[in-house]
């Protein structure tokens, strides 16, 4: 996991001087300074008992965020720790559209990230050959997300989901199938955007499969799908003919 800084407060520090405070005096307490009628008068600042001048600005929160470099995988039945498998790389388009995923669930305010998310993650995420392949037969992120709610529903209105939403049993599984197909073709390089999708695909009875069928995917696609997924997310015969 990396994570951005966040600062909870912060002090700004001016040493007198008397320059920017003509008119201060160090035996006094405070200083002022003269400014046009349009203004007023006279500002007062008010000094500390200190040498120093501490203008302190607290409860000033950066904008945090956390960032997954992997997808989870799925507890061991005996031990409950997380499977340790050979190779469970991720693409960072793959990374990405799990992200996103992640960020859809919540929007929805559904309580948990589901296949039809992980869906949805994939086009929003939108450069992968996988998620180009979805577009180009038709299947676009606002087609996903409305056969979602017809299929599960809204959310109650007053529902927040969990900062950090875990995959469904289904959505877990499709993520584990993608890593074991991906250990299975014997191929170096990273589980990939295509492996994800086949792994939604791979779940009959999930909600991903589902909308994804009713938008016309089917297994002739699916093995197109799997045809390309040996050579990573990016489409390196469209790079070379714009060279």
């Amino acid at each position: 996991m990396a994570s951005i800084p966040t600062f909870s407060s912060y002090s700004l520090l001016l040493k007198p001087n008397n320059t920017l405070f003509p008119h201060s005096n160090n035996n006094h307490q405070s200083c002022t300074l003269s400014f046009s009628s349009l203004y007023g008068t006279k500002l007062t600042f008010q000094r500390p008992i200190s040498s120093t001048r501490s203008f302190s600005i607290t409860n000033c929160r950066a904008t945090s965020a956390t960032v997954s470099f992997s997808l989870p995988t799925a507890p061991n039945s005996q031990s409950g720790e997380p499977k340790k498998t050979p190779n469970p790389n991720w693409s960072a388009r793959a990374i990405k559209s799990y992200a996103m995923a992640e960020l859809e669930a919540r929007k929805l305010k559904y309580p948990n990230i589901g296949t039809e998310a992980l869906l949805m993650g994939i086009l929003i995420e939108g450069t992968s050959k996988a998620a180009k392949f979805l577009r180009a037969n038709g299947i676009t992120y606002l087609k996903v997300r409305e056969q979602t709610l017809e299929i599960l529903g809204k959310s109650d209105y007053y529902f927040s989901s969990p900062i950090r939403p875990s995959l469904t049993e289904p959505a877990q599984k499709a993520v584990d199938w993608a890593i074991d197909d991906k250990l299975k073709s014997g191929e170096e390089g990273e589980t990939n955007v295509a492996h994800l999708l086949l792994g939604i695909w791979s779940q009959e009875e999930s909600a991903g499969r589902k909308v994804l069928s009713a938008l016309g995917f089917n297994d002739e696609k699916a093995k197109e799908i799997a045809k390309t997924s040996a050579n990573g997310d990016i489409d390196w015969n469209f790079i070379k003919k714009q060279t």
